[in-house]
């Protein structure tokens, strides 16, 4: 069988897994998780069966998920009209990055956040994540290491002079100030960085989350940044990161991601090769012996779909992995409750 993947339609996935799957069950959350000594790789594939209402921007927020790293997932479905009873991978297997293990880190390359608070009492520790918005090409978001300096809930935001003398050339002024309110791009809550000019905050627009969109600054939907307002004190550690590819063990798999680098980093396929051979000599108790299929290596990473693999010369195709993901029901995994949200406002 081929293991191109790119090419498959998910619902030839599924069929190609054989027997008929279980009714649909309940979505396991994908926003936080606890953290074993030496973990690499959090959560587990999910699927779901499309209404004929929903759009990928829809699910995508209903599951916790960027716009970009869902519509990645599932090449060949129309984003805005998948259809009634399109399968649809869910992406919420996470390989966490390889950096810093505290504070905030923030992944550009796969426009997603990873918090790690102390670890408790116990020593037990956790991590949250949720997907970002980040700078647009030409107002990129800058990589290095700051801390969370303040917090602030229904800012006004201080229009930058850049952004101002940008909106007067597109015909479109602002005001010097936006007051909080529906018309206030910055949303009800923000962590401002000792990195002077940017934060990380909400925003009047949900859809933009999960794609290149900001002046630079972090997004994140409403219902997440209310929760991390609560949970990150001042102080905390951010690590501004771009790692495009990303390798751990995922029980006894070696699992590899790939996304297309950004258009200002380009790529570096030796980076992947070497986080390969680093996972590989740091195995964990118990790991088999692994050979890596190279050429399964560079397929991943050539097709970008930010969807962690398996890598050995023995593991099973794409396809047969992709296809044991779990069927589940089209419910929230996290904070938000799509019968009580907000109707998008417009622009500030």
């Amino acid at each position: 069988m081929r293991e191109r993947f790119a090419a498959l339609s998910l619902i030839s996935l599924f069929v190609a897994a054989g027997p008929a799957i279980a009714e649909a069950r309940d979505p396991v959350p994908s926003y936080v998780f606890e953290l074993a000594e030496g973990q690499d790789v959090v959560g587990q594939l999910q699927r779901i069966r499309s209404r004929h209402e929903d759009t990928l921007a829809d699910l995508a927020r209903l599951f916790d998920l960027g716009y970009d790293e869902l519509v990645t997932a599932n090449p060949g479905v129309d984003p805005w009209l998948p259809g009634e009873g399109t399968e649809i991978l869910l992406p919420t297997q996470f390989i966490l990055p390889e950096t810093h293990r505290d504070g905030l880190v923030l992944n550009l390359a796969s426009m997603r956040l990873f918090y790690f608070p102390v670890p408790d009492a116990d020593g037990k520790r956790m991590v949250y994540t949720h997907p970002i918005g980040i700078g647009r090409v030409g107002w990129s978001t800058p990589l290095g290491s700051t801390t969370v300096n303040a917090k602030a809930t229904n800012p006004s935001w201080y229009v930058p002079e850049s952004v101002l003398a940008e909106h007067a050339a597109d015909g479109d002024p602002l005001p010097r100030v936006v007051p909080p309110g529906p018309d206030n791009p910055l949303g009800q809550h923000v962590l401002r960085l000792a990195m002077p000019g940017y934060l990380i905050h909400g925003t009047n627009k949900p859809y933009g989350v999960g794609m290149r969109v900001s002046h630079g600054c972090i997004r994140l939907y409403p219902e997440d940044i209310a929760a991390l307002h609560k949970l990150v004190p001042k102080g905390t550690p951010v690590h501004i990161i771009d790692q495009p590819y990303q390798a751990g063990w995922s029980g006894k798999n070696l699992v590899f991601a790939a996304r297309h680098p950004l258009e200002e980093s380009g790529g570096d396929w030796l980076a992947a090769l070497e986080l390969i051979d680093r996972q590989l000599k740091s195995a964990p108790d118990g790991a088999p012996e692994v050979t890596v299929d190279w050429g399964r290596v560079a397929r991943i990473t050539r097709e970008g779909l930010g969807t962690p693999l398996p890598v050995a010369d023995d593991s099973e195709d794409a396809d047969v992995w992709l296809a044991r993901a779990p069927l589940v029901r089209p419910l929230a995994v996290a904070y938000y409750q799509p019968e009580a949200a907000e109707k998008d406002a417009p622009d500030g």
